[in-house]
């Protein structure tokens, strides 16, 4: 009997993990990459519309556009899609959910009525132009809403509607609140990553340092995060034990929780563990050889720490610094449970497009910028690294 080659009997082992990725991995971030400009929905819904817009010139009314969309309007009202339809094209500008229900609704009484008699909106050269751009099942306006563009009837992209302007200035939020939150786990994670490398005390101690890094890995996140509502809020712990220590009065408590300072305290906690153990790692494999050779020379141990020790622990601050800002990134239960309204992150508005305004096509438009800023990092910090970039 021939025996099996150890390639393939190593791809047969490897093949339940590779079908897991495709599967639980690859495929969603496919399908949130094609929805982001794939959204037939409305094409769906008029394809009569479509297909007659696609030869229109886009100039002036198209006559010969209105009897299909009478037609389509017939046909949704038919099958109990006209609100689905209304709803699907408020978002592209407001008042059309009201101008197609109308619409709908009189030419149930009166199937041969011009558009222009039931309402003058259908007269409008702009709103023919808005029909023969979101008829089109590909299109690019959910990453253009993304990053708070749109594009002018007459083809311009200009930026939205100051009302309309949200995400940008999320997207900024967001990536200052990972900046904020990588700098805090780096302030407090890398002395506790150095005494616990350098404890001389002998294993009890590092055995200790290391319970107090894992315990909250043991710990669930929501009981983590309730545990904090209980200290940071207004009449929580923190607030009591001040206010008994006579430091604040009554109406000096604190307002740490349901806002920015909410989210940031819990993250970093959640967080600093993702910088202290890639940290360590490096700190452990040091030789102190260099150290010791640094002291034997005379110099002071801050300038050793500082021009010998310090560099040598770049790649461990890099590797903990670039897992604590991807993650800080896409954080989204954090700041749903304590961040209350002003400390809401670019995460929680893809979740509401999801979850509640079911707008599947500008949450996936967010969450591809999001992917991208993600790769985009994953890809230049460790190269900079590498190149000296990160180096003293």
């Amino acid at each position: 009997m021939n025996a099996v080659s150890p390639s393939r009997a190593g791809w047969a082992l490897v093949l339940p993990l590779v079908a897991f990725i495709v599967i639980a991995f690859l495929a969603p971030i496919a399908t949130m990459l094609l929805r982001s400009v794939h959204d037939p929905e409305i094409a769906d819904l008029m394809p009569r519309t479509r297909q007659t817009l696609a030869r229109w010139d886009g100039i002036g009314v198209p006559q010969m556009a209105t009897e299909a969309v009478t037609a389509d309007l017939r046909e949704a009202s038919a099958t109990n899609q006209i609100g689905r339809l209304a709803q699907r094209l408020n978002r592209e500008r407001n008042g059309l959910r009201v101008l197609i229900d109308v619409t709908a609704r009189h030419l149930e009484r009166e199937p041969d009525t011009k558009l222009s008699r039931i309402d003058p909106g259908w007269s409008d050269p702009a709103l023919w132009q808005i029909l023969a751009r979101v008829t089109s099942p590909w299109t690019g306006q959910h990453l253009l809403n993304a990053l708070d563009l749109t594009v002018t009837p007459d083809g311009a992209m200009v930026r939205q509607e100051e009302a309309r302007r949200l995400y940008v200035d999320l997207f900024l939020r967001t990536a200052w609140v990972a900046a904020l939150v990588t700098l805090i786990c780096a302030l407090l994670g890398y002395p506790y990553a150095y005494a616990y490398a350098m404890a001389a005390a002998g294993p009890s101690l590092r055995a200790l340092l290391l319970f107090l890094v894992l315990l909250p890995f043991w710990t669930s996140l929501l009981v983590r995060a309730t545990a904090w509502i209980v200290l940071l809020q207004r009449r929580g712990v923190i607030n009591e034990g001040l206010l008994a220590a006579g430091l604040i009065g009554e109406t000096g408590r604190l307002d740490l929780i349901y806002n920015m300072t909410g989210t940031i305290i819990v993250m970093v906690h959640v967080l600093l563990p993702f910088f202290v153990l890639p940290l360590y790692s490096v700190m452990a494999g040091l030789p102190t050889s260099y150290v010791r050779a640094s002291a034997s020379l005379g110099a002071h141990p801050v300038r050793t720490f500082a021009r010998v020790y310090l560099p040598l622990t770049y790649p461990g601050v890099a590797a903990g610094g670039l897992l604590v800002f991807i993650l800080s990134l896409g954080y989204y239960v954090t700041p749903a449970l304590v961040g209350g309204r002003t400390g809401q992150l670019i995460s929680n508005q893809i979740a509401f497009h999801m979850q509640r305004s079911l707008n599947w096509g500008l949450a996936a438009a967010l969450g591809t910028l999001l992917l991208l800023a993600v790769l985009l990092l994953a890809l230049t910090l460790p190269r900079l690294a590498e190149r000296g970039g990160l180096r003293a």
